[in-house]
């Protein structure tokens, strides 16, 4: 009789009704999701290298405009931008979940198609490390190819690039500008946090926010040592007025990142190792404050 009751007690173990997946994102919302997504839009970069980096990168069946890395994802349907995505496209691909970012402006109008949304949006390391997480409970992956690995392998390799650095390159203020406005990268930011674990003083303070926009004086005044520019557009770099009289202009110490770094040092994700290591080649090239 024991060994009846053992029988019937471990077949309804298969005849439990799988459990739902559920995942509350960075709105505080909560999705469900009947089985694992299989078809994932992704409209953010980051999100889009954070998929792939958990070898995930077939789930994948569109994408935004600016999503090109791995290389791979560039022969996927790119839907727009984050804030103009074509709703007609995302629909028609049947997506089991659209990855956004929390300020997206189409969430809503997702949501009403009946389009599941997941909102994550990194702007600090522990946000990095977070949203990793988040997308490995969503894509169920083993531990060995999931969150708790890439988030291991990123701050070793961060602390490594600090450790190479010599004394002179560690005493540099530094002053890295995102994009023309100016709009830097401030102390809280994922950026700033990584030039903080460079050991450089960002002449940015948390207090003005992650990436605020500047006065072009505000960096005069600043007078930092090296400027670090991400220039995806590739436009030759225009100083702004007064700026010859900064220490760092004058030297010629400007680190100007092209398309391809512009995107590895911008992007919070999987490859802020590769992210360190290009600033800290910069600040060694100027340790001694040699010029081009």
């Amino acid at each position: 009789m024991k060994a009846l009751a053992a029988f019937f007690a471990a077949l309804s173990l298969f005849t439990l009704p799988a459990q739902a997946l559920q995942l509350t994102d960075d709105r505080n919302v909560t999705v469900t999701f009947a089985r694992t997504p299989q078809r994932i839009i992704s409209l953010l970069p980051s999100l889009t290298e954070s998929v792939c980096a958990m070898e995930q990168c077939h789930r994948l069946v569109g994408r935004d405009r600016y999503s090109n890395h791995p290389a791979l994802v560039r022969q996927l349907p790119a839907l727009g931008g984050g804030v103009d995505p074509n709703i007609e496209a995302i629909v028609a691909l049947r997506p089991d979940v659209v990855l956004v970012a929390i300020s997206s402006r189409v969430i809503t109008r997702l949501e009403s198609l009946g389009i599941k949304v997941i909102a994550l949006e990194p702007k600090s390391h522990e946000d990095v490390r977070r949203v990793l997480l988040k997308l490995g409970q969503l894509l169920e992956v083993p531990e060995d190819q999931g969150a708790a690995r890439l988030w291991r392998v990123i701050d070793a390799s961060v602390s490594a690039a600090a450790q190479s650095l010599s004394p002179h390159a560690r005493k540099a203020r530094v002053y890295f500008e995102v994009s023309r406005g100016p709009y830097a990268a401030g102390e809280s930011s994922f950026i700033g946090e990584t030039l903080t674990r460079l050991g450089v003083q960002n002449v940015v303070p948390a207090s003005l926010g992650p990436f605020p926009r500047l006065n072009p004086e505000y960096v005069v005044r600043a007078n930092p040592d090296i400027i670090m520019i991400g220039n995806r557009s590739m436009q030759a770099m225009v100083p702004y007025p007064g700026w010859g009289s900064i220490k760092a202009v004058r030297e010629q110490r400007i680190c100007v990142f092209g398309v391809d770094e512009s995107d590895v040092v911008v992007r919070p994700g999987p490859r802020m190792a590769e992210a360190a290591r290009l600033m800290a080649a910069c600040l060694e090239k100027y340790a001694e404050g040699r010029g081009r």
